[in-house]
């Protein structure tokens, strides 16, 4: 499963389950490149989530051999640091991603 598939499941999964979701979408360039328009520092986790019972959680999400950049590690550990609850989800996470939704996996 690639990361796209992987994004979409756990966005289906998560409007299921009653969960806001916010994730930006790259858009074309007038000269055909595809880019995700950001101000501010690059790396920011692919999905916000926000449950009025349940959270609010970052996650970037990566294939299963899926490798992090240095700027997606360096806003996890800053997210990470302020006490938000954020994750790197990749396929074998499932089980937990569901628990989570559902509000049975509890934030550690």
């Amino acid at each position: 499963m690639n990361e796209r598939q992987f994004q979409d499941q756990v966005i289906a999964m998560a409007i299921l389950y009653g969960w806001k979701v916010h994730h930006v979408r790259p858009g074309m360039t007038a000269n055909g490149r595809w880019m995700t328009h950001v101000q501010g520092h690059t790396g920011f986790p692919d999905l916000v989530l926000a449950h009025k019972e349940r959270g609010l959680i970052f996650a970037e999400l990566k294939a299963q051999k899926g490798r992090l950049e240095d700027d997606q590690i360096d806003w996890l550990r800053t997210i990470d640091a302020t006490g938000a609850e954020c994750y790197v989800w990749r396929p074998d996470d499932w089980p937990f991603i569901q628990r989570r939704f559902l509000g049975v996996e509890k934030p550690a």
